[in-house]
C-alpha cells in the first residue's frame, strides 16, 4: 500500500445525547443541516478540498443512515485503490466497542500502520466549519511540535463545554483542561489535531495499558503529553466554526445562515460543501404565501408565512400557518393555522392543523424528534402579536 504523508481519522461515532430527540435514531454527524446537508458533509468536504485522499471514518452509534450517506465516498471524490474513505465500524454492544476517542483510534492502529503516514489528522464529524487542513499541517511541520491543536476563542459562558488551554507568545500550549468548571481562558480546542505518527502510536499504546484512563484525547492523551513535557503547538484558526452539540447551538448555526450579512456561507465556489443530491422538483411558493429571510430546500411547498427560518427538502407549510425563527427538517408536513416558533422539527414529522410548537414570548428552543405527530394542544387562534408579518426576526 502506498505510503501517505498524512492520513485523516474522522470520529463519527458520537451519540449526541445533548441533541435530544434529534439523535434518537441517527448518529450526531448524520443530523441534517442547512437545508440539504448532513453535519458530516462539512468535515468530509474539508478533507476533499484540502487534498486529503485517505480518510478512516470511525462509526459506532446508530450508523446505518451515516453509512448509507457516505457510501463509497464518490460524492467527495474519494474512491481510489490505495486510499479513499474506509468505514471503521464497531457495534455499541460489542465487547470491543470504542470506549473513548483515543481507544477508537487505538483499535484501528493497524489501518494507520498499513498506510504508514508521517502525520495523522484527527477530526470530528460534528462541527460546522470550512478549514484547509493543509494550513494546520504546514504550521505543525514548521513548528517542529509533537502535536498541534487547532484553537479558536469561544464565548466565556460556553468555555466549560470545551477543552480549554493556555499558550505562550509562540503558540506553545502551556496548560490544558478538558471542560473545566471554572475556565481560566476562553481559547478552545476545536477537536482538530495533527500528531506525528510515531508520537501518536507511542501514547496510544501506553494509554491502552492504563486501566485508570478514560481513553479520551481531551481527558487523557493531551494532558498526558503535556505532563511528559511534549511540545504541543496551538494553530489559531480564523473563520467560522461551531460545535453543534446542543439543540441551542444547532439552532444558532442555522440562524447564522440568515440575515443581510450571514455569518455562515455555504455557497463557496472555491470551497464547496458536497452532499448526496436528491432529484426533487423546485420549491413552490403559493399565491398569498409570504417568505422572508429564509432558506428553502427543493421540493418544498409554502402556502403560509415563513420568516427567518431554514426549511429543508420536501417541507410543506399549510395555509395561514406561520414558521418563525425555526429549523424544519426534510419532509415535515405542517397543516393549516399552525404556529412554529423558535423550534427545530425533526425529519418527517407532522404538525397538525392548529398546533403550536414553541413558546410565544419565550427564548427556549423546542426540539421535536423525527416522525413525530404533534396535535392541536392549544387553541388555533394565533397570538395577535405573532400574526404581524412585519415583525423583524432578523
Amino acid at each position: 500500500m502506498k505510503k501517505r504523508e498524512c492520513v485523516a481519522m474522522l470520529l463519527a461515532g458520537g451519540e449526541g445525547t445533548r441533541l435530544g430527540p434529534l439523535t434518537k435514531n441517527v448518529a450526531k454527524p448524520a443530523v441534517h443541516f442547512g437545508g440539504k446537508y448532513r453535519i458530516i458533509d462539512f468535515t468530509l468536504s474539508n478533507c476533499r478540498n484540502s487534498g486529503m485522499d485517505t480518510v478512516g471514518v470511525l462509526t459506532q452509534y446508530k450508523p446505518a443512515v451515516l453509512h448509507a450517506h457516505i457510501g463509497k465516498g464518490e460524492v467527495w471524490g474519494m474512491v481510489n485503490e490505495s486510499g479513499g474513505i474506509s468505514i471503521l465500524e464497531r457495534q455499541v454492544s460489542a465487547p470491543n466497542a470504542y470506549s473513548g476517542t483515543a481507544d477508537a483510534i487505538y483499535q484501528n492502529i493497524s489501518y494507520l500502520r498499513a498506510h504508514d503516514p508521517s502525520y495523522v489528522l484527527i477530526i470530528s464529524g460534528d462541527h460546522i466549519y470550512h478549514m484547509d487542513y493543509r494550513a494546520i499541517l504546514e504550521h505543525h511541520k514548521a513548528s517542529g511540535a509533537d502535536a498541534t491543536l487547532s484553537v479558536i476563542p469561544v464565548r466565556w459562558e460556553e468555555a466549560s463545554r470545551f477543552g480549554i488551554m493556555n499558550t505562550d507568545e509562540h503558540h506553545r500550549i502551556t496548560g490544558f483542561a478538558e471542560k473545566p468548571l471554572k475556565p481560566v481562558s476562553n481559547l478552545a480546542s476545536m477537536g482538530v489535531y495533527i500528531f506525528n505518527w510515531e508520537v501518536l502510536k507511542a501514547c496510544l499504546e501506553q494509554d491502552a495499558k492504563d486501566m485508570t484512563s478514560s481513553h479520551d484525547f481531551g481527558h487523557d492523551i493531551i494532558p498526558g503529553l503535556l505532563a511528559a513535557g511534549a511540545y504541543l503547538s496551538a494553530y489559531p484558526f480564523k473563520g467560522y466554526w461551531k460545535d453543534v452539540g446542543t439543540i441551542e447551538s444547532l439552532w444558532e448555526s442555522h440562524m447564522d445562515l440568515l440575515g443581510y450579512t450571514p455569518r455562515l456561507h455555504l455557497d463557496h465556489d472555491t470551497w464547496p460543501v458536497l452532499t448526496q443530491e436528491r432529484d426533487l422538483p423546485k420549491s413552490h411558493v403559493a399565491l398569498g404565501a409570504r417568505v422572508n429571510n429564509a432558506v428553502i430546500g427543493d421540493g418544498a411547498t409554502i402556502h403560509g408565512h415563513v420568516n427567518h427560518s431554514v426549511l429543508f427538502d420536501g417541507v410543506r407549510v399549510g395555509e395561514n400557518s406561520r414558521v418563525l425563527n425555526s429549523v424544519i427538517m426534510p419532509g415535515v408536513q405542517i397543516g393549516k393555522n399552525a404556529l412554529i416558533l423558535n423550534a427545530v422539527i425533526g425529519e418527517g414529522s407532522i404538525i397538525k392543523d392548529g398546533a403550536i410548537v414553541g413558546k410565544p414570548g419565550g427564548a427556549e428552543i423546542i426540539a421535536v424528534g423525527e416522525k413525530t405527530v404533534v396535535g392541536r394542544h392549544y387553541p388555533a387562534k394565533i397570538p395577535a402579536k405573532l400574526t404581524d408579518t412585519r415583525l423583524n426576526f432578523g
